[in-house]
């Protein structure tokens, strides 16, 4: 029974260096993922359109604007994400006063870049706020340009005196943010709408139903005018027309009593005593009807023809 426990010392001892193998192979690999994990953290890629801002205790020290793979110190360096493409900011909708105090509601919309990111970065710190500031600019320069203008130059689109009224207001917004060194550039500004007041819409809209009959009242008076100048025309050419054709038909009516009568004539010439009967007989038809009484003397030679008597 001695002999069963003795302990084999060499067998522990096997043991105990393979355990301590397998132990720091699983550290060893445990080790590698941390690290490929350490380092795959502090790799970023910078895409198309955007920049890459790399602060170091708070201050930029790098912007990347080149698509591709890059690295950051890791726990010194952060990195943060600024659009590099154009945006479109939604200007919220403002109440002004025009020239001659009247209310106006105004809806602006802005296309916008970054065109100095570590400018921007330092003055204006996040897109919201240069946001936000381009808005308060849009604001003032608008309320200062239709301020200039009465409300009726403003909403009558035909005989409105604002002129190149965006063009202005995209370049004095410009202006003041170079100024500020606030490192974005407005491309455009653009008024979506007009808006009024409850109480002046019905006001326009009286006059805008007014201009528009004045309107088509100027159309129909232009259309009568045409009318009347066609009709006058037209007639003026029908009685030319009917000159002509009366002085034509006259003319050929003319040459046919002359063939005629040369036709007549001729006929007649050839047999005088047929001709005096001729005329005897047409006389006829326009003397003697139901109702005529002729007094001829007995020897006259009508009578004897009437009569009946040749001799």
């Amino acid at each position: 029974m001695a002999d069963e426990k003795i302990i084999n010392m060499n067998d522990l001892k096997n043991k105990n260096i393979e355990w301590r193998k397998y132990t720091r192979l699983g550290i060893t690999i445990v080790a590698f993922f941390v690290l490929v994990g350490f380092v795959l953290s502090n790799l970023f890629i910078v895409k198309e359109g955007e920049y890459k801002v790399i602060r170091q205790f708070g201050e930029v020290v790098k912007i990347i604007d080149q698509p591709g793979l890059n690295y950051k110190i890791p726990f010194i360096q952060t990195v943060s994400t600024l659009p590099k493409y154009q945006k479109v900011f939604d200007v919220e909708k403002a109440e002004i006063n025009t020239k001659d105090k009247k209310r106006i509601m105004i809806d602006n919309y802005a296309i916008w870049r970054i065109s100095d990111p570590k400018m921007m970065i330092s003055n204006l710190r996040s897109v919201e706020n240069a946001e936000a500031k381009m808005g308060e600019f849009i604001f003032s320069v608008v309320r200062t340009e239709l301020g200039q203008l009465n409300y009726d130059e403003i909403i009558d689109e035909e005989n409105s005196s604002r002129g190149s009224l965006n063009e202005t207001v995209t370049a004095k917004v410009n202006e003041f943010l170079k100024r500020d060194n606030y490192g974005v550039t407005v491309i455009d500004i653009r008024m979506k709408r007009t808006d009024l007041p409850a109480e002046n819409e019905e006001s326009v809209y009286k006059r805008m139903i007014s201009e528009r009959e004045s309107k088509a009242q100027e159309y129909l008076s232009m259309g009568d005018a045409e009318k009347n100048r066609t009709i006058a025309k037209t007639d003026r050419e029908v009685k030319e027309l009917l000159a002509k054709a009366q002085a034509d038909a006259e003319q050929i009516r003319a040459e046919g009593e002359q063939i005629a009568a040369q036709t007549y004539n001729s006929a007649f010439s050839q047999d005088p005593e047929f001709y005096n009967l001729y005329r005897t007989l047409e006389s006829y038809k326009r003397t003697i009807d139901g109702e005529t009484v002729i007094i001829l003397p007995n020897n006259s030679p009508y009578a004897k023809l009437l009569m009946g008597y040749t001799q």
